[in-house]
């Protein structure tokens, strides 16, 4: 029909507006973070993309979710808000015929968010969780960042490098402070570079550069200058990545039911069957009161969402606590949320009977 060829087309375009707009939001929150992070020598440099590409898979689900109840609601509320309702409704149509071109575009996206939240969100937090363990493995040398103080893995040396070269062989202007009891030394040097001996033992070799070491707080300080002066880096071998519930595949969840692995499916399972039903009431939700002002709806619309979605959370904390069924974890938000839908269909379906006799 005209009218659903018409609502897809539209559907179709806004939907790739809201989502580019809460995609670009979502990557710039978490950049800001990762950038400071990186700053402050939390985070490597060169693994913001990284963990920036891990973020973005992870957060897919509830970005497309919230992409398709905006889409639909703000289609249909201009839809009112034209008074083209009143026209389809005056040529026979009801509500109800609503509902097929929603599904229809809502269920390849269905489709698209379970697969993102059962198989491609948890393979994405597994491979951040392992990135992450190689880079804390990494040796002190490949952890330099030019400008930041860095320290090491065991909190014994401390160091600041000026600029690195571009193969990070190479650095200027090094100062290095590490502590062995109660004494401190202080190693400064113009330049420096790394070695790796015949027996693969690597090694930073500080030239030119000037050594104080002594007790805080006495006079007794040793100072030594040197032309060249090496120290043996320890390599640390990669740490086992630790598993959580997000991160474990669907099938790895399914084989061990914990309370808490059940209630990380709860969620798994919630995100998808939450957008279905929010894309239908985004129908009886667009309704337009001229009366009321045209916010109400979209205000009432915002509300449901975050009552849904931290409905949602507590049934998962609930499951996880072994306080709530794992069938009716599941169940519960979902059927409350479906009779709402009903609820609201019967009652706008009641308004349109009364104003225009379908």
């Amino acid at each position: 029909m005209i009218f659903q060829r018409a609502l897809l087309r539209e559907f179709a375009s806004l939907a790739g507006a809201v989502f580019m707009t809460l995609f670009v939001i979502a990557l710039t929150t978490q950049l800001v973070r990762l950038l400071g992070r990186a700053a402050g020598g939390q985070v490597p440099s060169d693994a913001v993309v990284a963990f920036l590409g891990f973020f973005a898979l992870g957060a897919l689900p509830v970005l497309l979710s919230l992409t398709m109840f905006i889409s639909v609601l703000l289609t249909l509320t201009r839809e009112w808000r034209d008074s083209e309702m009143v026209i389809w409704f005056t040529s026979g149509l009801s509500l109800t015929a609503w509902l097929k071109p929603v599904m229809l575009f809502a269920l390849p996206q269905v489709a698209l968010i379970a697969t993102l939240s059962l198989v491609i969100s948890p393979w994405a937090a597994q491979m951040a969780g392992q990135y992450a363990k190689r880079l804390e493995s990494r040796d002190d040398v490949s952890r330099i960042t030019p400008g930041v103080f860095g320290e090491t893995a065991n909190k014994d040396r401390v160091w600041f490098v000026e600029s690195l070269s571009n193969d990070a062989s190479n650095v200027q202007n090094v100062f290095v402070s590490s502590a062995r009891g109660d004494r401190i030394s202080v190693s400064m040097s113009r330049s420096g570079h790394s070695e790796l001996a015949e027996n693969g033992d690597r090694f930073i070799v500080l030239e030119r550069g000037r050594r104080y070491e002594g007790v805080p707080g006495e006079a007794d300080f040793r100072v030594t200058e040197f032309d060249r002066y090496a120290a043996r880096i320890e390599t640390r071998e990669a740490a086992e990545p630790s598993t959580s519930p997000k991160s474990l595949s669907t099938p790895a969840l399914l084989a061990a039911p914990t309370n808490v692995h059940l209630a990380e499916i709860v969620w798994r399972i919630g995100i998808p069957v939450s957008s279905l039903v929010l894309a239908l009431l985004a129908i009886p939700m667009s309704f337009v009161n001229p009366r009321a002002g045209r916010s109400v709806n979209l205000l009432f619309a915002v509300f449901t969402y975050i009552v849904y979605n931290n409905l949602l959370s507590v049934s998962q904390a609930r499951v996880a606590q072994g306080r709530l069924d794992f069938t009716v974890g599941v169940l519960l938000v979902h059927v409350g949320m479906v009779l709402l839908l009903v609820f609201m269909f019967a009652q706008r379906m009641q308004l349109i009977r009364l104003r225009f006799g379908k």
